[in-house]
């Protein structure tokens, strides 16, 4: 099955919507997790919880940075990996996702937008 030109560019597009918000959302996973230690030395029964989200960020960076390496060879895989990715890492980091999980929907977009088509038998 050969790809088009508009598959091979939408692919790469996906692939590097999905690393820098991978990259992006690893960031921000530590800043949640240095914020909930700073809470844990104000308010020690809330800031656990906090450095929690934080950690389940970073993992889930890391997991939309895989699905985003994985767009050119498998699009509906690198779909369904950046838009859990993207949207689970709502829940965890909230306001510090927003940038990384707009890139890593974005992302999801693209590798879905890049899957060839079916072949029409006729």
């Amino acid at each position: 099955m050969a790809t088009t030109m508009k598959e091979k560019g939408q692919s790469s597009i996906a692939l590097a919507l999905g690393v820098i918000g991978g990259v992006l959302g690893v960031i921000a996973g530590v800043i949640v997790m240095a914020v909930g230690g700073a809470g844990m030395l104000i308010a020690p029964e809330g800031g656990g919880a906090v450095v929690g989200l934080g950690a389940a960020a970073v993992v889930l960076g890391l997991a939309g940075g895989a699905g985003g390496v994985v767009a050119e060879e498998s699009p509906e895989v690198a779909t369904v990996v950046m838009a859990l990715a993207g949207l689970v890492g709502f829940v965890a980091a909230t306001v510090f996702w927003i940038l990384p999980g707009l890139l890593l929907l974005a992302g999801a977009g693209f590798a879905w937008a890049s899957r060839p088509e079916p072949q029409q038998t006729a």
